[in-house]
C-alpha cells in the first residue's frame, strides 16, 4: 500500500469574509483579477452558491481511499477541492461521497474531473462542482497514494490548503484569504454600481452616458 500524505487544516474562515462572499459573484471578480479560477468547464451539478476553505485533495486513479480519509477531516465550512492528478475521466465523487461530506457540515466539492451519481448528489442538496458525468468511479479496495493538504492544482488555478473558495454557477474562484477579502469587498461595490448602469442601460441610453456619482 502507498502512502497518503496528511498534513494540518487550517482554521475556518472568519465570519466577515463568509458574509462578504456571499455577496460577491465569480463573474464580478473576473473583471479584474486573472489568476484562481478553476476552469470554464467545471460547473455546478445543480444551480448553488457556496464559499468555504479549502481542504485539498490530489487524487490519482481509482483510488477511493484518499477521498474518505479527507472526508474525516472536514468541518464546517469546509470546502473539499479535488484535484485529479492523473487528469482522467474516472469519477471519484457520488451520492455516498456527497452524503459524507455534507454530514460533516462541509459546504461544496469542486472536482477538476467528473462526478457520478447527480441524480443522488442532487438530492443530498450538497453543492458539487465538477467537469460532467461518468459512469467509471473510485474503489476504497484500490489504494494507489495521493496527498491530502497539499498544495494541488485544480483546473488552471493553484490551490493552497486554507485557500478561500468561492463558487456560484458561473464557476468557481479560489485565492488567499486577505486577497479574497479585498476582491470581496470590491466586488461588492462593482454590483452595486452595476444595478445603475442597468437602470441607466433600460432607458436606452449610451454606457458612455453613465455617470457613477449622479445615480441614487
Amino acid at each position: 500500500m502507498q502512502p497518503y500524505r496528511v498534513n494540518e487544516r487550517h482554521q475556518s474562515l472568519s465570519e466577515e469574509l463568509v458574509a462578504l462572499m456571499a455577496k460577491a459573484e465569480t463573474a464580478t471578480i473576473g473583471h479584474v483579477e486573472h489568476l484562481g479560477f478553476v476552469s470554464r468547464g467545471v460547473l455546478p451539478v445543480f444551480p448553488a452558491k457556496a464559499a468555504g476553505s479549502a481542504i485539498t485533495v490530489a487524487a490519482t486513479g481509482r483510488d477511493g481511499t484518499v477521498i474518505y480519509r479527507a472526508v474525516d477531516l472536514l468541518m464546517p465550512g469546509d470546502f473539499l477541492v479535488i484535484a485529479r492528478v492523473d487528469g482522467d475521466d474516472i469519477a471519484c465523487v457520488g451520492g455516498g461521497v456527497a452524503t459524507a461530506v455534507k454530514a460533516r457540515g462541509a459546504v461544496g466539492i469542486v472536482i477538476d474531473g467528473p462526478c457520478t451519481d447527480a441524480e443522488e448528489i442532487t438530492q443530498t442538496g450538497l453543492p458539487v462542482w465538477c467537469r460532467g458525468i461518468s459512469s467509471k468511479t473510485t474503489n476504497r479496495r484500490i489504494s494507489i497514494g495521493g496527498a491530502i493538504n497539499e498544495p494541488v492544482a485544480c483546473g488552471s488555478a493553484a490551490v493552497l490548503p486554507g485557500y478561500a473558495v468561492l463558487a456560484d454557477r458561473e464557476g468557481v474562484f479560489v485565492a488567499p484569504r486577505e486577497h479574497m477579502l479585498t476582491l470581496a469587498r470590491g466586488a461588492i461595490a462593482r454590483q452595486e454600481i452595476s444595478v445603475a448602469v442597468r437602470r441607466h442601460l433600460a432607458t436606452g441610453r449610451s454606457i458612455f452616458e453613465f455617470q457613477p456619482e449622479s445615480q441614487s
